[in-house]
């Protein structure tokens, strides 16, 4: 029973000295809304790359005489940013592209969504690989430009084919911004690293953060799923 009520008191303990001594449980709210805001932000930017990544190389896929400088930076785009540390191009874009900058998030938002983008190109391409040809075709023959068919035919159902992996994508880039601290960004890791500066309790704060990530990963994952067995069943119907 002593071991028990020791357990207890320790868990007490570290819960107000965590979170409800000097109010610090403000940290962690600030820290978890720049780490949602980071995530959702770069994520929409990774999607935008990603679409126009993805359709040049379509592009130049069909019609190998058009787009071809552009196709080629699309290729080192991918190669280089699927080839380096995500750690080391968050170093890269504030401390040299943004140097100048004093807005940290927004800097983390965009090497975020910068590397982000080289995934997302990929499953989008994927998808778009996955609509049947017949599609492309029938939208040339009702005398429809190739381009006008590709964002108008071949793109929407491309981004229902996506869906669910775009949002795994999401989950990723949540878990990644771990790092963002680098940049002096207050996110629930940072928060955590303050509070054990002034608490010299090491466990009770990286537990609590492990959980909370454990939480939204969780809860997104239903999301992801629910909406899996919804694109299911309308294709199905």
């Amino acid at each position: 029973m002593a071991f028990f009520e020791k357990i207890f008191t320790y868990l007490k303990d570290g819960f107000i000295s965590t979170f409800i001594t000097e109010d610090r449980y403000q940290l962690f709210l600030k820290g978890l809304g720049n780490t949602l805001l980071t995530a959702l932000c770069a994520t929409l930017v990774g999607i935008v790359i990603g679409a126009l990544i993805a359709v040049v190389k379509t592009v130049h896929k069909q019609r190998p005489d058009r787009l071809k400088l552009l196709n080629s930076l699309a290729e080192l785009y991918t190669t280089v940013i699927r080839g380096t540390p995500v750690v080391v191009q968050l170093l890269i874009t504030y401390n040299i592209i943004f140097r100048w900058s004093t807005h940290p998030v927004l800097v983390g938002i965009a090497a975020f969504g910068i590397n982000s983008g080289a995934y997302v190109s990929e499953i989008i391409r994927a998808g778009i690989n996955a609509v049947d040809p017949g599609q492309t075709e029938a939208g040339r023959s009702l005398g429809l430009s190739s381009s006008v068919t590709m964002w108008k035919i071949v793109i929407p159902q491309a981004v229902k084919n996506v869906l669910p992996a775009i949002g795994n994508e999401f989950i990723s880039l949540l878990k990644e911004t771990s790092i963002i601290g680098y940049l002096g960004v207050l996110d629930i890791t940072k928060a955590a690293e303050r509070t054990i500066s002034r608490t010299a309790n090491v466990y009770f704060p990286y537990i609590s953060i492990a959980i909370m990530y454990l939480a939204m990963v969780l809860v997104l994952n239903y999301f992801v799923k629910k909406l899996e067995r919804r694109l299911a069943k309308s294709d199905r119907s």
